[in-house]
């Protein structure tokens, strides 16, 4: 087999995913996705950009997050999560921190919403910058993902 036939055959090494969603659903299931690829031997990048940006605000930015289901808060939709073996939003966060994640945060995003002078959550270490740092962290061998 060549070595271009094999490279073809590789999984991406590096998941780059854009939350741009303010959907608690979403938000969580983008952690699902990340804790997967990283215990699966991927990198992965997480950019939270626009509303996605309250899910990294301290001490539990996502809470506040809308949700799909009328009448329901993310909280509530976390517990019923919970009770069904579901991960939660915070098991799935630690499980990425653990799993050495890397966590980035849109400044345009912040300014556009009135964030930008809002306490970021600590243990996520998170990187501020733009479209252009997080299109950098990208790989060329890589998946790029839009929740």
């Amino acid at each position: 087999m060549s070595t271009e036939i094999a490279n073809q055959n590789e999984s991406p090494r590096k998941l780059s995913l854009v939350v741009f969603s303010g959907s608690f659903e979403k938000v969580h299931y983008a952690l699902v996705m990340a804790s997967a690829a990283l215990a699966s031997g991927r990198e992965v990048t997480l950019f939270f950009t626009m509303e996605g940006c309250r899910a990294v605000l301290a001490p539990s930015g996502w809470r506040h997050l809308r949700t799909d289901a009328q009448g329901a808060t993310a909280t509530s939709i976390d517990l019923s999560y919970s009770q069904r073996g579901i991960g939660t939003f915070e098991e799935l966060l630690s499980a990425c921190v653990a799993l050495n994640a890397k966590f980035m945060v849109c400044e345009m995003g912040l300014r556009a919403l009135g964030l930008e002078n809002d306490a970021k959550r600590e243990e996520l270490a998170i990187e501020t910058g733009g479209v252009v740092t997080f299109l950098n962290d990208a790989r060329q061998n890589g998946e790029m993902l839009f929740i």
